[in-house]
């Protein structure tokens, strides 16, 4: 007892009960949205109960009238047991079916709301988790709270009425049967006391073992193309059955210990199901009762041992999903990105969309969380009908520069801001979520998503006309390898652009970036793949569009370097700006 005191005092120290009912009223939330369906389910389980109790007192009648113990209507009292049966059948599928109704609901609602929470998340926190781990908390955790939110309540309430009303069934009619409802009381509540402590590191343990082989799965099949090139099969295949063979022996430590708590209570239960049958036998030998009454009560027996067994087995359940909340808390609990003022933004993009929009980076300062410093009093500028240069070694923080302007990570000094007008006659808004939508961005790499060219251009324009398409295709020179595709720009293309080559992929994201139509276009060494003539002419076509462009390229490739009104080179942390001289040996070097 003392030991058990003890136990349960350093859990509380520790925190963990607090911590469970924080995630119990973070469930809550989600629970609330549906409580009429959580009443109506609870009603149909309680009205079940009591056609279930009708069952057993039709069963008694049937089985005295059969014995000749009582005289009655042997057809009336077998079509009313029948009646109730079916009942009772009815009332199960129709349970069954608002649970499951009332599941999916939840499920998909939870799943929608943790999608969005994740993507409005900041973005350099959410690096710190892996893919897989995202997918397998967004997916298990996600369903196991949806099948827990209707459960647990009105199960809960559903048992506890179910015992109530079996135990005083049999207190009412021989009180000497009731010890027997609680001859495995204390086995199971020992043994729900070992499987709750069991029950949390399996959790735990799973949904990491989990994530961890949804992560490699992952990114296994996004790189098979590396993996043959580096002759990799051996290797992977090798990894994946030590993944497998750790999480068969995870749950094969659980699996036996289930097994011989499983063994454990089936022995106890058998044993209660004997001891009734045979106190059942004397009591009908002695006269105290009739046969029709201990067959009511050998079944009642049951409900009693089963029900108290599901109750007690409710503990092990919250611990899951708690567990299961506590790892979604985790993500949609970090820092959000601030979206306040995009209308604000948006009326100043319709404002000055004809005029251009240019920006100023003031002495920008930003370290990495992990302590290295990328810049340090970093400052640049870009204006309308401009193309500018951003130069510097490989990893000094081009990329860096790109994802600060579309803030996707937060500069820790300075200021960054927008004017419109080549005269920066209005100054106007600093960098934030919202102004994501003054920028068109063509990152490295292939990006194109699975799907029809046409569905990925209207990505970052839902209405976009076949017409308006196919002149941003032009505008790329994408259209001269699109228009012989078989289905034009309703051809399908693969996971990440798939079928495609590198500089095709190139053209089409350049294209998707113009058909957004924004003032300031960001290019992070997105003509890489082309070759020098389609290079020229796409940026020519860029920069002579009906709208002025303030366009800010990553690049080391002297075409784009010779038609750059400004370079920047990344240097000691700060953005130098290069004269002439600097750039013709730049290219010259090349």
């Amino acid at each position: 007892m003392k030991e058990r005191i003890a136990f349960y005092a350093k859990r509380i120290k520790e925190g963990r009960l607090k911590e469970m009912w924080r995630q119990t009223v973070w469930i809550y939330g989600y629970g609330k949205k549906h409580w009429l369906a959580m009443i109506i389910y609870t009603l149909m389980g309680l009205v079940g109960t009591v056609v279930s109790l009708g069952v057993s007192f039709a069963s008694r009648d049937l089985v005295n009238i059969i014995t000749g113990y009582q005289a009655g209507k042997l057809v009336q009292t077998f079509s009313i047991m029948i009646g109730l049966g079916i009942a009772n059948s009815i009332l199960s599928q129709i349970t069954s079916y608002v649970s499951a109704l009332v599941g999916m609901r939840v499920d998909a609602e939870i799943k929608a709301d943790i999608f969005e929470k994740i993507l409005v998340t900041d973005w350099e926190s959410l690096t710190n988790y892996h893919t897989g781990d995202l997918l397998t908390r967004w997916n298990t955790d996600a369903s196991s709270i949806s099948n827990g939110i209707l459960n647990y309540v009105p199960n809960a309430i559903i048992y506890l009425f179910r015992f109530i009303s079996a135990f005083a069934v049999v207190i009412v009619n021989d009180a000497s049967f009731a010890i027997f409802a609680f001859l495995g009381m204390p086995v199971s509540l020992i043994l729900s006391k070992t499987l709750m402590r069991r029950m949390v590191n399996n959790n735990q343990r799973s949904a990491a073992m989990g994530a961890k082989m949804s992560g490699f799965n992952q990114e296994a099949f996004s790189n098979v193309q590396t993996i043959k090139a580096f002759d990799l099969i051996r290797l992977y295949v090798q990894r994946l059955k030590q993944l497998q063979k750790e999480y068969i022996t995870m749950k094969l430590d659980f699996q036996k210990m289930s097994i011989w708590t499983s063994l454990l209570m089936t022995t106890v239960g058998l044993l209660v199901s004997y001891a009734a049958y045979g106190w059942g036998i004397y009591r009908v030998w002695s006269g105290a009762i009739d046969y029709g009454t201990m067959t009511m009560f050998l079944g009642l027996s049951g409900t009693l041992t089963g029900t108290l067994h599901n109750l007690t087995s409710l503990v092990p359940g919250a611990i899951a999903l708690t567990t299961s909340a506590g790892r979604l808390m985790d993500i949609v609990e970090m820092p959000r990105e601030d979206d306040g003022k995009r209308e604000e933004v948006k009326a100043f993009l319709e404002e000055n969309r004809d005029r251009g929009i240019g920006l100023t980076i003031d002495h920008l300062t930003y370290a990495y969380k992990t302590g290295t410093q990328v810049f340090e009093n970093a400052t640049m500028e870009a204006r309308p009908h401009e193309i500018v240069g951003l130069v510097g070694p490989s990893g000094e923080g081009k990329t860096t520069m790109m994802r600060l302007l579309l803030s996707l990570v937060p500069p820790q000094g300075g200021e960054a801001y927008f004017w419109a007008g080549e005269n920066k006659e209005k100054r106007g808004f600093d960098l934030s979520p919202a102004t994501r939508q003054l920028f068109s961005y063509v990152p490295q790499g292939n990006t194109m998503f699975s799907g029809t060219i046409a569905q990925n251009m209207r990505n970052v324009k839902e209405d976009a006309s076949d017409e308006e398409i196919i002149a941003a295709l032009k505008q790329a020179c994408a259209w001269s390898f699109v228009e012989k595709l078989p289905e034009g720009i309703y051809s399908v293309l693969h996971e990440r652009g798939g079928g495609l080559s590198e500089g095709q992929a190139q053209r089409l994201a350049i294209a998707r970036a113009l058909l957004r139509d924004t003032p300031i276009l960001l290019l992070d060494e997105a003509t890489s793949a082309l070759d020098v003539a389609t290079e020229r002419q796409v940026l020519r076509n860029i920069m002579g569009g009906e709208r002025p462009k303030t366009c800010i390229v990553t690049t080391h490739r002297p075409t784009a370097l010779s038609m750059c009104k400004r370079v920047y080179a990344i240097r000691n942390k700060q953005c130098a700006l290069l004269n002439a001289e600097e750039i013709k040996d730049m290219i010259d070097n090349f």
